[in-house]
């Protein structure tokens, strides 16, 4: 039975019927101190059968933006007539957020450490209890990520775009860029995959910041989502429609010397191959080196910090087989609609 027909559905030893509500939390080990934490787990069970669809945030424990779209999704009167289920996880990496960190306290990445083990390291265990309580019972999942410490990313779907439906829902989700991303071994991605339950993994922002317009982008888009899966009615308002561009391929631009940087280029911004992305100069402000663009893309990720050491990742660009310069209007259209108070 298919986590789309099944009636009954089981999470952390809890039964959860149809037409119900409830707030669970997954065990973990325990701290230091004898506390005991759990992963918080919010599950609503429309009372009509529908796909089931899990929303994830925090995995790296410094991310915190998708922590914000959930709580937004989960307190949505969208979700009065729902179809289906929606198991929503703010928070994966609880470690992780305590300490404000991407890893967990044994140093590990956890999105790197899928499938796990129940008797494995402390990452392997945490990540064999997300997958067997919670990616394991659904059918779709939306993966919320930020850029890293001092780096921030475009609003961007990264998704298997050869894999037809998920293509489907990556445009569904409606953001200017949707990044084909190769599978990486460990991730939650590979993992769910191998299991048949498709993922969007949304990019937006910056580590241990909210950013407004990339939490609004992905409160809509997780509902538009919904929508192309019949799990909640079709809206009835007219608003611009994001017709994304597909980029095949991704790469950094590396900082060619240590020093000072003064940005020349932003997210969003189309550039062509040796456009002057950053210059790089030494306390007394002499120009050291240039930073220029390898190739003609657009900056889908950027360093904010204005420090850099030779070899440091500080422009990601997305390249694009067809011609992709009218993305500026569309990011534009994006902020118009979701910030038009410019706030």
């Amino acid at each position: 039975m298919t986590a789309t027909t099944a009636s009954s559905l089981v999470i952390a030893g809890t039964e959860i019927l149809p037409g119900t509500t409830h707030k669970l939390e997954l065990a973990c080990t325990k701290l230091y101190t004898d506390t005991t934490i759990g992963i918080p787990v919010f599950v609503k069970r429309g009372k009509r059968p529908g796909p089931t669809l899990f929303l994830s945030a925090a995995i790296h424990g410094d991310e915190l933006n998708g922590v914000e779209i959930i709580n937004r999704v989960i307190h949505s009167k969208r979700l009065t007539n729902l179809r289906g289920t929606l198991i929503a996880v703010p928070v994966v990496n609880v470690y992780g957020v305590i300490s404000q960190s991407r890893y967990l306290p044994d140093r590990r990445d956890l999105n790197r450490s899928f499938p796990g083990s129940p008797r494995g390291s402390l990452a392997a265990r945490l990540a064999h209890t997300f997958l067997e309580e919670i990616v394991k019972q659904s059918d779709y999942g939306i993966d919320f990520h930020t850029g890293a410490i001092h780096r921030t990313n475009l609003p961007q779907i990264r998704a298997n775009l050869d894999d037809e439906e998920t293509s489907e829902l990556a445009h569904a989700f409606g953001v200017p860029v949707l990044l084909n991303a190769n599978l990486r071994d460990g991730s939650l991605r590979q993992c769910a995959a191998e299991m048949g339950t498709r993922i969007l993994l949304y990019e937006a922002g910056e580590a241990l910041r909210f950013d407004e317009l990339c939490i609004r982008a992905g409160v809509r888009g997780t509902f538009d989502v919904m929508r192309h899966l019949g799990m909640i009615p079709k809206s009835r308002s007219k608003r611009n429609v994001i017709e994304p561009v597909i980029a095949r391929h991704s790469s950094w631009v590396r900082a060619t010397d240590s020093g000072f940087v003064n940005h020349h280029k932003k997210l969003g911004d189309w550039v062509v191959k040796d456009d002057l992305l950053a210059t790089i100069s030494d306390p007394f402000g002499t120009i050291l080196d240039t930073v220029k663009a390898n190739k003609e893309g657009i900056i889908i990720g950027k360093q904010n910090i204005p420090l850099a050491q030779e070899g440091e990742a500080m422009y990601h660009i997305a390249y694009f087989h067809e011609e992709a310069e009218d993305i500026a209007e569309t990011i534009e259209m994006m902020q118009d609609d979701l910030l038009p108070d410019g706030g």
